[in-house]
């Protein structure tokens, strides 16, 4: 039975972690409005948000920088222009992929960035590699998370060996992300209680990163809320990468906890999220994303599908289906 005191109170131990300039960057390459970060930063704080994830740690090296807006890199120097000296409550943070960062260079120490937080993505194949990163991140200062991608394609005893890996580190949080937004909550139950089982025993936190494809992202954060998942990752408006995230403005409605504060995310949405939509930016639920997700599969020919204009779903749907 759902621990009904965790959804009906509120847990002091509750994060909330904005995800809309990082996730919502992979829509358009992150070339956002130019005043976007600003005003959204300022949305953040006036709803109580936790954290806001400002974008990548890219490698220049291995991404062209006149393809994407400068938040796929997150220099130091840009967060400041958009931040200032953040003498707030509110922490930043940015994503590390594996492989896809040179962390060693790119990451300066914590007293010399406006960063709070280095959010490391792996999958599991690639855990040494992760490991390295999150001690690099906290031997700099930084907090640090870990974000363990498509755990709808991996076996139990896989994510148990690891979580015992990874809470060997000074990682603070271990995320569940469902990349592929193939789970139901049922699952998100057993999959947390997985996690639960390995990090409690570590004192680690669990977070969780939701993906819309079948109209789950916010069903299975409220699930893992009630399991007692406490980092809780969402975006204004949904806006992510093809059909999206867990939407800010349900998380915080539904959040018990007089800290946040729904109103700022409602207006926001109305002037900026509305706007970008307006402007021909693509992002949220649709048949392409459902396919995928009920066949667990990486969303990426969804994502052409959409680019590509069509509208052939039954078509596509003989495709995916040959793939699986």
């Amino acid at each position: 039975m759902k621990d009904l005191a965790k959804l009906m109170g509120f847990s002091k131990d509750t994060k909330v972690v904005d995800a809309t300039l990082r996730d919502g960057g992979l829509v358009n390459d992150f070339f956002f409005p130019e005043d976007f970060a600003q005003a959204l930063y300022r949305a953040n704080l006036k709803a109580g948000v936790d954290y806001m994830e400002m974008g990548y740690k890219a490698s220049k090296d291995l991404f062209d920088t006149s393809k994407f807006g400068p938040l796929k890199f997150c220099e130091d120097d840009y967060i400041r222009s958009i931040v200032g000296d953040n003498m707030t409550d509110l922490k930043l943070a940015v994503m590390a992929d594996v492989g896809r960062c040179n962390y060693k260079e790119d990451i300066r120490p914590k007293n010399e960035s406006p960063i709070d937080m280095i959010r490391v993505a792996t999958y599991v194949n690639t855990i040494p590699a992760a490991v390295d990163m999150i001690e690099d991140a906290a031997n700099k200062g930084y907090e640090t998370t870990c974000n363990i991608m498509a755990v709808s394609s991996g076996q139990q005893e896989n994510h148990r060996v690891a979580l015992e890996a990874l809470c060997q580190t000074p990682v603070e949080v271990l995320y569940i992300v469902d990349s592929y937004g193939a789970l139901y909550p049922e699952q998100i139950c057993r999959v947390v209680d997985t996690f639960m089982d390995v990090c409690t025993k570590y004192g680690k936190k669990i977070g969780i990163h939701a993906h819309n494809n079948q109209q789950l992202a916010f069903a299975n954060t409220i699930e893992a809320v009630g399991d007692g998942v406490s980092f809780l990752d969402a975006t204004y408006a949904g806006m992510g990468r093809g059909a999206g995230n867990c939407s800010m403005e349900l998380l915080l409605g539904m959040l018990r906890n007089p800290k946040y504060y729904q109103y700022p995310v409602i207006e926001f949405v109305e002037k900026h999220m509305n706007a970008l939509k307006q402007q021909g930016v693509v992002w949220g639920y649709d048949l392409q994303y459902m396919m995928t997700g009920m066949l667990n599969q990486h969303p990426r020919t969804a994502i052409a599908f959409t680019k590509e204009g069509r509208d052939d779903y039954s078509e596509f749907y003989k495709e995916v289906v040959a793939l699986d």
